[in-house]
């Protein structure tokens, strides 16, 4: 079989090997978990994946945290079980858990409206052509993207920074606060609370929430709140340049270049994970960087909910609770089979408070996914490219295998690599 070829920095890469057995892989191997190694060769030989990482946990227990193919291609590095990786939409349940926490502690309320918070904006929202319903938005619609935008409608506004930033005589790329004073402007898709409509600038305004209510920086918060209690240390904030590239993350290949939102006059074409968009603003819905592992220590922190160390059981029963109206329910009242929660997808079985719980994520050169299982099996799944076979994203083409493949395994490893030696 040919390897395919991902363009980078104008050359192009030679990708995959030949054969699944030459796909080099990292971390412990447990013979109990070979055919799950099997699987995931298999999967990144055949959709052509430069590297991935994978871990998961049974029971609370990381039983597998594994490393597969090329963290960086050029220079043969393989991926590390600890590799950082961008998790693009992941960081979405993450600003989500930072909200629940912030209204645990009752500094925040669920219907409390938005602009209300951000109140910088309120004579902007006063002005005579302004649409009236931004100012009736919630917190809890924002959580369950039913705030009124639609990408499908209009546009996704986090991927107008050099637009923006030229509209408001700036230097791009345009900042979070450039993006809000931008939609401000723009008229809402529909009723806020009508509907459902993922939206990644819903997710913005939560992290500008957080900054509000808090008064730390976003990130900070969320460190403190979160990354912390939970040990992961392999989460951080990432940039958008190679050059700021950190020390143990991999790098990202794509087929497909654009021009860098750096510049408004003549911009140079670059690939397109590294300047044709601008990670450091879309923070709270997509900016983060974690290992496979970091995530499974966050799914795994809501097995026993009486026993979480960084939300108490209501918080945490309220975070997946069904929306009303037409985002949990259908046109005729029936409940759906999946909806969008508080920064979940959530799928819901016929035993009471049974519950699968994921999440996607992509952009060029990424693409994740981390599920939690109603059994306490969670795993994540980190690849350093996008798209595999029929330009399909990876994570979705790995998700139902991966649950037939954790079904056929009969004997999980003792060892818990939560713990150190």
């Amino acid at each position: 079989m040919l390897c395919r070829p991902f363009l980078f920095l104008g050359l192009i890469v030679m990708a995959i090997p030949a054969s699944a057995d030459e796909i080099p892989v990292t971390g412990l191997f447990q013979k109990e978990l070979l055919s799950l190694d099997n699987s995931i060769k298999k999967f990144l030989q055949e959709h052509h994946s430069p590297g991935a990482a994978v871990a998961v946990s049974y029971r609370g227990r990381l039983v597998y945290a594994r490393g597969f193919g090329y963290a960086d291609l050029e220079l043969k590095q393989p991926v590390q079980p600890e590799s950082q990786f961008r998790i693009a939409s992941i960081s979405k349940p993450i600003t989500a858990v930072a909200i629940m926490k912030l209204i645990e502690q009752k500094k925040l309320n669920q219907d409390t409206k938005v602009f209300d918070i951000l109140n910088e904006y309120q004579p902007q929202l006063a002005e005579p052509d302004v649409d009236p319903r931004l100012k009736e938005i919630t917190i809890q619609q924002l959580l369950n993207h039913t705030g009124g935008w639609d990408r499908s409608v209009s546009f996704d506004p986090m991927f107008r920074s050099v637009e923006f930033a030229k509209q408001l005589g700036k230097t791009p790329p345009a900042e979070t606060g450039d993006i809000i004073r931008m939609m401000i402007k723009q008229p809402l898709d529909f009723n806020p609370g009508e509907r459902y409509a993922y939206s990644n600038f819903g997710y913005c305004l939560l992290g500008r929430v957080i900054e509000t209510v808090t008064g730390l920086p976003y990130h900070e918060y969320v460190q403190q709140a979160i990354c912390t209690p939970l040990g992961m240390k392999q989460t951080e904030p990432g940039k958008t340049l190679l050059q700021f590239r950190r020390k143990n993350e991999v790098k990202y290949y794509s087929f497909s270049s654009g021009p860098s939102v750096f510049s408004d006059q003549n911009p140079e074409q670059v690939p397109q994970p590294y300047g044709a968009w601008y990670l450091e603003a879309m923070d709270s819905h997509g900016g983060w960087l974690a290992s496979a592992p970091d995530l499974v220590r966050f799914a795994t922190a809501f097995n026993n909910r009486e026993q979480c160390p960084i939300l108490k059981a209501p918080a945490i029963a309220q975070m997946f609770e069904r929306p009303a109206g037409l985002a949990g329910y259908g046109q005729d009242g029936k409940p759906k089979d999946t909806y969008y929660a508080c920064g979940w997808m959530v799928r819901p079985f016929h035993k009471q408070g049974s519950e699968n719980h994921w999440h996607n994520g992509a952009l060029p050169g990424t693409s994740t996914i981390l599920v939690r299982r109603r059994d306490q099996i969670n795993w994540a799944i980190l690849f350093n490219t996008r798209y595999g076979n029929d330009k399909k994203n990876l994570a979705s083409l790995i998700d139902g295998p991966m649950h037939q493949w954790i079904n056929q395994i009969e004997h999980w490893p003792e060892k818990d690599q939560f713990q150190p030696d």
